[in-house]
């Protein structure tokens, strides 16, 4: 029997931690929230200091018996849930159903799961920590009150099952406002003039762009501007005026917090948030690794903060010095400065064990682990890195009294960049990424340069881009709005309603989405006014630092939202959803399908529901032939809402891929051809996996 019984969240993290442990440890797993708030009602007593009425959750039954059966026996109970407001929680409820007084010493945590910090945690157990917890009780409170308030109006006024969330409105009102800015966008004309320029006794040659004067820029707006600029340019002597070389030095991103791994895990691997938090909370709770066991690979991967323990600086810098020499370390460790907002609890993402390199572990990982480990094992290790330096150089060419202008740089020293990049969001690129590499020759004040080619280009300003996850995370980071738990399950919850859906990358509000988010403006202005989300953001941070009360929090929002409550209910209109009427005929009552949407997307239902219930998936065409049967080959989605490939006449024919067929043979061993994208980068391959065929586009 063991002495000592230690409760986590997953059956993962027990195999980890139990290689750490002798004989008289045993590790249970509660399998996540054992106690939460009923379905079937609020669960919040509003009159009695707004309680709440915590059940056991359905399905748990056998793990709670289990757990008592074994801290029965035990001497000593260790709770180590997960080391936020979340886990802090699921302890406190734990420790409710074992009878475990909170003020014990019986909690402990561990940012990395590693042997060195479970053995240090259990040298130093402490209580439950009751800030936490109100905290995390307080954002369940309200969220619940929001939701179980506004969703019943929501049903009488729109449509039955609706419903409204704290967050994920304000989410959805960034998506729908963005939406009405690239509605009510105006393109504005503007102009650039590039001269194709060379030495005068080489035939190198390099671009200047049209500048302006000597003393001052000058906006090109119209073509009747730019014809008089080239007219008097077109016939005029090209003067190096000025040349000014330099240095330029760039410095490493830092280590991974929640929000910007997501951010480059969509850029450079395409993955969604959710996919993102499940694949980092694998490596986070241990990993079978061939001749070692479970391993737990990186620290807790929610966190807002860049702080990094002065033992794993050193061994980053230790591995940098042996792999690649004393001139790509710094010459003191690199010390990131966390937002203000930041908890500070936790450190930043980075690996448990940097010798654990990427390439080193690979075939023990899936191919989603082992390509978000090498992407936190890269940014960690180039955070600890040497800063590029570039030669940079810029030249001002004048002719008829106007400046073009030539920059460029090149790299003299990579420094972290021999590791990692950080990637870029589309809307971000500009024209100095455009320059960053252009080769100019060695130019002097005062030569002459020969005219190759003027190449005037008409331009209109373009509306920003639709929100994808990667940029609407950073959106809401920056505004303030849900913490590093929070960001993928408000995606996720957005567009489980239907409020949004994805557009190959883009998120796109609905129909359904933008009238409700009218009437949260309307009638529910402060649940969807991002400033106000942001405040009490930071009240909950209050509370969990012990400077608020929880109940005083819950009170201070609910007694006006009880009056805009009953003022909404007597003016919103009943609103009737448009719907999407097809030309297709329903084949069992003859009447016009419609476009309906539900859990798994879009579908057609007849449009004389209810006395015809018939519904038909929406069938999207590939524009290519089956290359089994000759078939139409549609697109189709799994029951996970994941795009795949398949003939018309299935079962009948069994093709099938998740890669879009081009309909071509592969010259090489016949077989089809398929498009694949690597780092937003198109691919031609080959379906065959025994053939190498592939090219870039």
């Amino acid at each position: 029997m063991a002495e000592y019984l230690i409760i986590v969240e997953s059956p993962a993290k027990t195999k980890t931690i139990s290689k750490f442990l002798g004989k008289n440890y045993k590790v249970e797993a509660s399998m996540g929230h054992v106690r939460d708030l009923p379905k079937s009602q609020m669960g919040v007593d509003i009159e009695n200091n707004f309680e709440p009425k915590y059940i056991t959750i359905r399905g748990r039954g056998e793990v709670i018996s289990r757990l008592k059966k074994e801290a029965k026996n035990a001497k000593k109970v260790f709770l180590a849930t997960d080391p936020d407001r979340e886990g802090e929680a699921i302890s406190w409820h734990l420790a409710y159903l074992l009878n475990i007084d909170e003020k014990e010493k019986c909690r402990i945590t561990f940012n990395e799961i590693t042997k060195n910090a479970v053995l240090n945690a259990l040298k130093s157990p402490r209580p439950i920590n009751m800030d936490l917890v109100d905290a995390q009780q307080a954002r369940r409170v309200l969220d619940r009150i929001v939701g179980y308030k506004i969703s019943p109006i929501l049903w009488e006024k729109v449509k039955k099952g609706l419903s409204a969330g704290r967050v994920q409105s304000v989410a959805t009102r960034l998506i729908c406002d963005r939406e009405d800015e690239i509605s009510n966008f105006i393109p504005e004309e503007y102009w650039t003039i590039t001269a194709r320029l060379s030495k005068a006794k080489s035939g190198k040659i390099f671009e200047a762009r049209f500048y302006g004067t000597d003393t001052e820029k000058i906006e090109l707006k119209n073509e009747e501007q730019v014809s008089g600029i080239i007219e008097a340019v077109e016939k005029g002597e090209y003067i190096v005026q000025k040349v000014k070389k330099g240095e330029k030095r760039k410095n490493p991103a830092p280590p991974f917090i929640t929000s910007t791994l997501q951010q480059e895990a969509s850029r450079k691997l395409g993955f969604t948030t959710r996919r993102t938090m499940t694949v980092a909370q694998q490596l986070y709770e241990g990993v079978e690794i061939k001749g070692s066991g479970a391993v737990g690979l990186i620290t807790y991967m929610r966190t807002d903060s860049t702080r990094v323990s002065a033992e794993a600086q050193q061994e980053a810098r230790k591995y940098i010095e042996s792999r690649y020499g004393v001139q790509y370390l710094p010459a003191e460790p690199r010390i990131y400065s966390s937002k203000s907002s930041a908890q500070d609890a936790h450190e930043a993402i980075r690996p448990t064990n940097v010798m654990l390199t990427p390439d080193s572990i690979k075939d023990s990982l899936s191919s989603e682990q082992y390509k978000l480990y090498k992407l936190i094992w890269e940014r960690f290790i180039a955070s600890q890195m040497a800063s590029a330096v570039y030669d940079t150089l810029s030249v001002d060419i004048e002719v008829s009294g106007y400046i073009f202008k030539a920059n460029g740089s090149q790299v003299r020293f990579p420094g972290f960049m021999a590791v990692y990049t950080e990637g870029k969001d589309e809307e971000s690129k500009d024209e100095d990424l455009r320059e960053e590499n252009m080769d100019i020759p060695d130019l002097e004040e005062g030569e002459k340069l020969r005219l190759k080619k003027l190449e005037p280009e008409q331009h209109f300003t373009k509306p920003p881009q639709r929100y994808t996850e990667a940029t609407l995370v950073k959106a809401l980071e920056e505004k303030g709005i849900g913490r590093p738990s929070t960001y993928a399950p408000i995606i996720s919850t957005i567009l489980a309603r239907g409020y949004v859906e994805k557009d190959k990358k883009f998120l796109v509000p609905t129909e359904l989405g933008k009238i409700v988010t009218d009437i949260m403006k309307k009638h529910f202005a402060e649940i969807v006014d991002v400033q106000f989300t942001a405040q009490m953001e930071k009240k909950l941070d209050d509370i969990e630092t012990g400077q608020k009360k929880w109940v005083e929090i819950v009170e201070e929002f609910y007694r006006p939202f009880e009056r805009i409550l009953k003022e909404a209910k007597a003016k919103i209109d009943n609103v009737e959803i448009p719907q999407e009427v097809t030309d297709i005929k329903c084949e069992k009552c003859g009447r016009n399908m419609v476009v309906k949407s539900g859990r798994y997307g879009k579908f057609l239902a007849c449009s004389g529901f209810p006395e015809c219930r018939n519904t038909r998936p929406i069938l999207e065409e590939a524009g290519v032939n089956c290359p089994l049967c000759g078939g139409k080959v549609l697109v189709k989605k799994s029951r996970r809402g994941k795009k795949y490939y398949g003939c018309e006449n299935n079962p009948q024919c069994s093709f099938m891929t998740w890669d879009k067929p081009l309909g071509e043979n592969c010259p090489k061993c016949g077989s089809f051809l398929v498009e694949k994208y690597s780092q937003h980068k198109r691919l031609i391959k080959c379906s065959s996996e025994t053939c190498d065929y592939s090219k870039k586009e």
